[in-house]
């Protein structure tokens, strides 16, 4: 992939879409409202990656060519991903097969309609087994068999009339060859197939959808069931609740362990996403650095950033943005992102874009008047070096405890020998050399994605945010600095590299013209 210009606009975007264009993936709707399971022959060839339409022959321009009956539209954007061939989801599932055994079946459900007009994005652990992206459909991995099943929603042509194809149970056929499941049945069949299940693993950790983490979601569950009012139990405990009635002899068991581990590790397509999603968020970051100054919102340094990520194929924020400029950065999720800048505050900015249903992370400070004052530049110069002793000892085979032990033992002469201007700055740099988060969580189809890393050795594939953090709680100072970082076979790669990390260098870049000098005061 080219280079992308830090300023600008590109000759052409990052991404043409959020998803490339599926084509020839509709086939014409049949006559019958509920058509018959569809299962995939084995002499059926698998498409792993592309579908290709073949050129139409041109029509003569005869009358009674001009009397033909209009064929169906072609698919758009957004029906069914490019990225990952078939053989990758076969495998992930391959992995619940063995996970669940032989005498075992495992049913995702999907994400529903959001009743809005907006973009659709399916739950992460669904679009992990399938790339499938449309609402109301379930999956059925039958490890008895160890095959695979789709049950999605018949065609609906007055909705369609009004946004457009979707993929039905009527494209049977093209699923079965784009997913490589080994059948796609209508909804209904999926209570008659599920009937002589003993045992049935399901999900019971909230499914993220698009600007979702599950530490948020079950923050929101446990606000809900506490609620006096409400009380209502969630999706996840009303589906095993459904299927427990069906099925009132079975074995119930949590999927989510299962896809949590899978997840963890990421493939080299996976990885080849997100080190386009890094490249994207450090562009957004140096860009939203050249535009900042005394007067903005903190809101409008997030427009910034998602001005240069729509631009280049993303389709938004992959969570949502953190700009905190002066006493807001105390809080480390703070989101309202309304203050005005004032010169002789600092920025903090945590942002990264949704990219092909992956995201990244990144956290940059940075004075509003482009020079550091002496106390910043002592505590978050310290913090930078710290960073970047972790980043020099992430490697396989090692747990995040050895990491933090030999960064100790590189910096703790330092932090004891630096003439610090307060004494709270020297207890905050010997407090942060014994912090055990700073290699903080895993990053992938969520901000704060899934899996556990930090009692177990890193492996390669395991993408996770370092951010080493400084606290000062009687004077309120927070200070940090992240990247995306991934675990390789010989040591670790940044993914957010791209971002101006040392100080001078975030200097020099704040002196440079950014996209907001052309920005017209339209309200003036």
């Amino acid at each position: 992939m080219s280079a992308l210009p830090y300023r600008g606009a590109p000759s052409q975007p990052l991404f043409g879409r959020h998803h490339t264009a599926c084509q020839r993936v509709l086939l014409a709707s049949r006559a019958r409202t509920c058509p018959p399971p569809y299962r995939e022959s084995s002499r059926t060839p698998m498409m792993d990656r592309h579908v290709v339409r073949q050129r139409p022959r041109r029509r003569s321009r005869s009358r009674e060519s001009s009397m033909t009956a209009p064929t169906a539209p072609s698919a758009t954007a957004s029906h069914y991903q490019t990225d990952f061939p078939a053989s990758e989801f076969r495998e992930r599932r391959n992995h619940v097969y063995e996970a669940i055994g032989p005498d075992a079946v495992a049913v995702l459900r999907g994400m529903p309609a959001s009743g809005a007009f907006d973009l659709f994005r399916q739950h992460n652990d669904f679009y992990y087994l399938c790339g499938l992206e449309v609402p109301h459909a379930y999956l059925l991995l039958d490890g008895r068999k160890q095959e695979s099943t789709l049950y999605l929603p018949s065609r609906d042509p007055h909705h369609e009339r009004s946004e457009g194809r979707t993929l039905a149970v009527e494209d049977a056929p093209e699923l079965c060859r784009l997913s490589g499941v080994e059948q796609v049945h209508a909804l209904p069949a999926l209570e008659s197939d599920l009937q002589a299940s003993a045992t049935v693993f399901t999900p019971r950790s909230p499914a993220e959808g698009y600007l979702a983490c599950r530490d948020t979601l079950e923050h929101a569950r446990r606000m809900i069931e506490s609620d006096p009012w409400d009380g209502s139990p969630s999706l996840e405990t009303r589906f095993q609740e459904r299927l427990a009635k069906l099925l009132p002899s079975a074995n119930f068991s949590d999927l989510s362990p299962i896809l949590d581990s899978l997840r963890l590790v990421k493939s080299a397509a996976e990885i080849a996403i997100m080190r386009v999603a890094g490249r994207l968020t450090a562009i957004a970051v140096t860009e939203s650095m050249r535009c900042t100054r005394e007067g903005l919102y903190e809101y409008q340094l997030a427009a910034v950033a998602d001005y240069c990520f729509r631009l280049n194929g993303a389709r938004g924020g992959g969570y949502r943005p953190i700009v905190a400029s002066g006493d807001n950065i105390w809080n480390p999720h703070y989101f309202r992102n309304d203050a005005t800048l004032d010169s002789s505050d600092w920025v903090l900015m945590d942002y990264a874009p949704d990219v092909r249903n992956y995201t990244s992370d990144i956290g940059r400070m940075w004075p509003v008047n482009g020079r550091y004052t002496p106390w910043q530049r002592e505590l978050y110069g310290f913090i930078v070096d710290y960073h970047k002793v972790l980043l020099s000892l992430i490697r396989p085979g090692v747990t995040a405890a050895t990491i933090y032990q030999e960064a100790d033992d590189q910096m703790r002469h330092h932090v004891e020998q630096t003439a610090w201007s307060r004494s709270s700055f020297r207890k905050a740099a010997l407090d942060v050399l014994t912090y055990n988060r700073h290699l903080t969580h895993p990053v992938g189809m969520a901000v704060h994605d899934v899996g556990h890393y930090h009692d177990e050795p890193l492996l390669p594939g395991i993408v996770l945010a370092l951010d080493p953090q400084l606290w000062i709680p009687d004077e309120q100072i927070y200070v940090r600095v992240e990247d995306t970082v991934v675990v390789t076979e010989t040591g670790v790669e940044n993914l957010t590299a791209a971002a101006p990390l040392e100080l001078d260098d975030v200097e020099r870049v704040m002196r440079e013209t950014g996209l907001l000098a052309a920005r017209p005061d339209l309200l003036q």
